[in-house]
C-alpha cells in the first residue's frame, strides 16, 4: 500500500479527490494528510514521508514548483494537479511527468498512480523533474535543459545547442549544434509549443527554427534560410511576413 498526501489550497479540490482515491483507487493508495498551503505542505512531506504528493501548481504565496525546490533530492512521486492549461503544463507534458486537469478524469488518475507506483518500483532517480523545475524557474534561460524521449531512455539536451527540429509523421528529429541528429518520439507541435519561449520560430508546417543558428534569409516566394550548419530550410508563404516581423524583432 501506498500513501500519498494532497497540496491545494481549495478545500473542495482536496475533498473530491481524497474521495475519488478512497473509492476507486484504495486498493493501491492510501491518503494519509492534506495541505492547503506551500509551508503546510513542507512540514507535512517532512514528518509523514509520503510516497506520492498530488500537488496542485496554482497557489497562493507560491507555486506548487517553489515547494518543490525546498527538497534537494525528492523521494517521492508527484502527480501535479491543476484547472489551467498553460506553458507550465506544456513543459511537465514534454518532461514525460504526469499532470491531471480538473475536474479529474478517475482513468487519468489510475494510469497516473500506476506509473508512479512503477518509478517507486524502480526506485530511479527522476531527473525530468529537477530539470523540470530549473526550466521554470528561469523561463527563457536557453541554457536548459529538456529531456528528449528515445529509444533506451532519456537525452538531456540544452535548448541552446538545439540548431532546428524537423517533422516526420509523429517523430520530429532534432538537429543540434555538434552536427548531432536525434529521433525523437514527440510531434513537431509539442517542440513547437515548448520553444516558442526560446526564440524558436514554425518556418513550415515541416521546420520550427531557433534564431540564434540562422545564419541567412534568402529572399523569394517564401524564402530560404540558411543555417550555421550549412542546411537550407524553406520559408512558408504564408508564414514569410509574420516571420520576417519575427526576424527583425531582436
Amino acid at each position: 500500500m501506498y500513501k500519498c498526501i494532497i497540496v491545494d489550497d481549495e478545500m473542495r479540490s482536496v475533498e473530491t479527490l481524497k474521495s475519488i482515491i478512497q473509492q476507486y483507487c484504495s486498493a493501491d493508495l492510501t491518503v494519509i494528510g492534506t495541505a492547503n498551503s506551500i509551508n503546510e505542505a513542507y512540514g507535512l512531506i517532512n514528518e509523514l514521508n509520503p510516497d506520492i504528493v498530488f500537488l496542485d501548481i496554482e497557489m497562493p504565496h507560491g507555486s506548487g514548483f517553489d515547494l518543490l525546490e525546498r527538497f534537494a533530492k525528492p523521494e517521492f512521486e508527484v502527480i501535479f494537479t491543476t484547472g489551467f492549461d498553460h506553458y507550465a503544463i506544456t513543459a511537465i507534458k514534454f518532461s514525460a511527468l504526469d499532470y491531471l486537469l480538473k475536474p479529474i478524469n478517475i482513468e487519468e488518475l489510475k494510469e497516473a498512480i500506476q506509473k508512479a507506483k512503477t518509478r517507486l518500483q524502480a526506485k530511479k532517480p527522476d531527473n525530468n523533474l529537477q530539470y523540470l523545475i530549473q526550466n521554470l524557474k528561469n523561463p527563457r534561460d536557453k541554457s536548459n535543459k529538456i529531456p528528449l524521449p528515445i529509444i533506451n531512455g532519456f537525452q538531456f539536451v540544452p535548448i541552446n545547442t538545439i540548431v532546428y527540429c524537423e517533422a516526420d509523421e509523429d517523430y520530429t528529429h532534432v538537429y543540434l549544434s555538434d552536427n548531432q541528429k536525434l529521433t525523437v518520439t514527440k510531434s513537431i507541435k509539442d517542440f513547437e509549443d515548448l520553444l516558442n519561449e526560446y526564440d524558436f520560430f514554425r518556418i513550415h508546417h515541416s521546420f520550427l527554427i531557433n534564431r540564434a543558428f540562422i545564419k541567412k534569409y534568402i529572399k523569394g516566394e517564401g524564402g530560404t534560410i540558411m543555417t550555421d550548419l550549412g542546411s537550407e530550410l524553406p520559408v512558408s508563404r504564408r508564414r514569410k511576413a509574420e516571420f520576417l516581423e519575427w526576424l527583425s524583432s531582436f
